[in-house]
């Protein structure tokens, strides 16, 4: 989808100082700036109507749930650079669209558009990409609002945001069944930046938050046959560019020259993930604080150092449910049909 010619200037001044954002025909006001990082920046708008008969974004939304009651969505800007970058983003926008699961967060619309640099009246290329929105955070802002209070996520929490929570009569899948949904593709997708930074958590008074995977950036096929050493360091290069290193599988920093990858690299950033819905941090974080600490040892080794924990602590049980994640061998590593079946058994065992 392109951005209609009549809201690019607008559009272009929205995010420059002025007040309105267009994505093809649908109009958005811009609240406030929600985040960024890198070359994107994440924006509150709500969506402006004119005329009240007009039912706006909302005819264009496949999905009811989606569909915002008070018009307020988020946009992410992505400040494109060159020829490569526009091809990731558009990578980005292709494999967002081929998800549909209440667990990932849906790409409900985009532009991308040429504006023009006034310093040097020279074209660059911008993309706006409209999301639903959740103003709870992340995982990783409320792990870090919980570590200063000195709280922790119960038990049951823990394993409800990572698998599942009853409402009303419906299995509200959470984090394992979004995973699942992306390798149940043919081929399989591996999302490849699973962290607490990429969940979006929505908390119900009452109830356990609903856990959403975001940010389909990194998301590609999963297999991929390795079979010399340029094909291993090529790989090793693009992981470091596109897998965030706490959480990045061994695989991925010390790639065999002959070797067979997939999607069970996801199964080790869940494993990490769900340590740091207990903890707070990836299990190997620790190594970037000991003097002479290397994390690349720490995770190519599975060198997990358990913190202390809420009291009482967290079951053994749990520990082991993690440990059995993080084996640094892929071929003896669990798929996530096995561990939504563990989980399964977790919840009925622990949760209240």
């Amino acid at each position: 989808m392109g951005c209609s010619f009549s809201g690019l200037n607008a559009l272009y001044d929205a995010v420059n100082g002025g007040g309105d954002v267009w994505i093809n025909e649908n109009r958005f006001r811009i609240v406030r700036q929600l985040g960024e990082g890198g070359f994107a920046y994440v924006f509150l708008v709500k969506e402006v109507l004119s005329d009240p008969s007009i039912t706006g974004i909302a005819q264009k939304i496949k999905d009811p749930s989606h569909i915002s009651e008070d018009g307020t969505y988020a946009i992410k800007k992505v400040i494109i650079q060159n020829n490569e970058q526009l091809e990731l983003v558009r990578e980005e926008i292709r494999v967002s669209s081929l998800f549909s699961h209440r667990n990932l967060l849906p790409l409900l619309d985009h532009a991308i558009i040429a504006v023009k640099v006034t310093q040097d009246q020279s074209w660059k290329n911008e993309a706006y990409l409209l999301f639903p929105v959740h103003l709870d955070g992340t995982l990783l802002d409320n792990a870090k609002t919980m570590k200063v209070k000195k709280e922790f996520f119960s038990t049951s929490d823990v394993l409800q945001i990572f698998r599942q929570d009853d409402v009303t009569e419906e299995t509200v899948n959470q984090l394992c069944a979004g995973v699942e949904h992306m390798h149940g593709f043919d081929p399989p997708y591996a999302h490849n930046d699973i962290k607490p930074g990429n969940v979006l958590l929505t908390h119900r008074k009452g109830k356990s938050p609903i856990a959403i995977l975001m940010d389909f950036g990194s998301a590609r096929p999963a297999r991929k046959q390795i079979r010399s050493r340029s094909e291993a360091l090529q790989l090793q290069e693009w992981a470091s560019e596109h897998c965030s290193a706490p959480f990045r599988a061994p695989e991925l920093w010390d790639c065999p020259s002959h070797a067979d990858i997939d999607e069970r690299t996801d199964i080790w950033s869940l494993g990490c993930t769900l340590f740091a819905i207990m903890y707070g941090v990836s299990p190997f974080e620790f190594a970037l604080g000991e003097s002479g600490g290397s994390l690349q040892l720490a995770i190519v080794n599975a060198q997990i150092k358990w913190p202390t924990g809420p009291n009482p602590p967290y079951p053994e049980a749990l520990h082991q449910f993690v440990t059995w994640m993080l084996q640094p061998q892929p071929t003896v590593r669990p798929c996530i049909g096995d561990i939504i079946i563990h989980v399964d058994k977790l919840i009925s065992k622990f949760s209240n």
